[in-house]
């Protein structure tokens, strides 16, 4: 069975994380998003064959030929024309039953092992309180699938669709008769109806584990506090060097390469990554991961937050609910706000519009590169744009970002 996996589209949402990088290589812990895709299905697939697009060259120098002893092989989509679309450009590689699967959706394993169990082809659904918003699936009498509607005003079941699904090789001769929607892509929800009306039986697979779609940078938080929620208090957790007057407290991973000097305290779960640097008389906390080569110096905070690799936030600065890209460079005193006076949900601009990201505390969004003059603040919920920069003592409470 083949394991094809989504991983083609540009990611606009999670800007500036994505401007220099495609989001399935965003940081989940110690691996990328795509990496924990991959190992969900891993027992269940022979092979992965991976979809991409933006910036796909880096998915394929990061990944490599093959993952964990199962060969990999890419396919580019090269115009973001819908999920049928992509699938349809897997034809030529793929012969066999095969699972689809996103490249930037946090689930479990039992999600593709319930797809694999299925025979033929198969649609993964849970079960959510307000289907509305949902791909709202319908059953028949035996359970099997009736129909999909499009966030119903008026839900005929719970069911939401996942976006997983099980295929066969024929299922490429319904993609090939499947028209373009409204918006001008061509969906594999429809490519299922032209299924479902030529008789062909549809199972539906139950899931009631994780399921968090990785679309914007407080849901990557998220997605990083499930994961450093697994970690266990152990020994061989601690492999770099501690010195004297380090406090681990809770589950705390220090890799090997890693540092963490005299009068560091730090509140796990925290993963403190290979060549980082904490210390001396550094505060980590909550769900943080410190990135490799990361430096997080004297009487620093770093709170719930994602340093990315080689982020430096040297000394005297406060950092809480926070994303930094790779290569941030913090001057001295700065600091950011994760909370609103009103103490009201942090809101933010996704694509020209302001959200509410459901958070009461939410810091700010860096890209790769940027810089900040000492003493810089940073309001809840800005974003600063790749390479972009603060002067000594300003106040941040916009975005600061190139349009592009």
């Amino acid at each position: 069975m083949y394991g094809v996996v989504l991983a083609a589209g540009r990611g606009t949402r999670m800007r500036p994380l994505t401007d220099r990088r495609p989001k399935p290589l965003l940081p989940v812990g110690d691996q990328s998003l795509l990496e924990h895709v991959f190992d969900t299905a891993i027992d269940v697939v022979d092979e992965f064959v991976v979809v991409t697009g933006y910036r796909g060259e880096m998915i394929r120098e990061s990944i490599g030929d093959a993952y964990r002893d199962h060969p990999v092989s890419y396919i580019e989509q090269a115009k973001a024309l819908g999920t049928a679309h992509a699938v349809a450009q897997t034809e030529p590689v793929v012969d066999d039953d095969f699972l689809v699967l996103n490249g930037d959706v946090v689930v479990d394993a039992s999600l593709p092992e319930a797809l694999a169990d299925a025979e033929g082809t198969a649609v993964a659904a849970t079960k959510v309180e307000d289907p509305r918003a949902y791909g709202v699936l319908s059953t028949a009498a035996d359970d099997s699938l009736a129909g999909i509607v499009e966030k119903p005003a008026d839900p005929p079941t719970n069911l939401a669709n996942v976006g997983c699904y099980a295929f066969e090789p024929a299922v490429f001769e319904y993609i090939e008769r499947t028209p373009e929607s409204e918006r001008g892509e061509y969906e594999i929800t429809t490519t299922i109806e032209l299924l479902l009306d030529d008789g062909h039986r549809i199972d539906v697979a139950p899931y009631e584990g994780t399921w968090l779609d990785v679309g914007r940078p407080w849901e990557l938080l998220e997605a990083n506090e499930l994961a450093l929620g697994d970690l266990e208090e152990s020994d061989e957790a601690v492999a770099g060097t501690v010195e004297d007057g380090v406090h681990l407290h809770g589950p705390v991973v220090v890799e090997e390469g890693a540092k963490v000097q005299s009068g560091a305290y730090i509140e796990g779960p925290a993963l403190i990554r290979e060549g980082a640097e904490v210390g001396p008389n550094a505060y980590v906390r909550g769900a943080t991961v410190v990135g490799p080569s990361v430096h997080v110096g004297h009487s620093v905070e770093i709170k719930n937050s994602v340093l990315m690799a080689d982020a430096s936030v040297g000394h005297l600065s406060y950092v809480g609910d926070s994303v930094l890209g790779r290569g941030v460079n913090f001057g001295a005193g700065t600091n950011v706000a994760n909370l609103r006076h009103d103490d009201a949900n942090v809101q933010v601009t996704v694509k020209g519009d302001r959200v509410d990201t459901g958070r009461r505390k939410l810091g700010a969004i860096v890209g790769d590169g940027a810089k900040t003059g000492i003493n810089t603040s940073l309001n809840a919920g800005v974003k600063l744009g790749p390479d972009e920069t603060t002067g000594p003592g300003e106040a941040l409470t916009r975005d600061r970002i190139s349009e592009r």
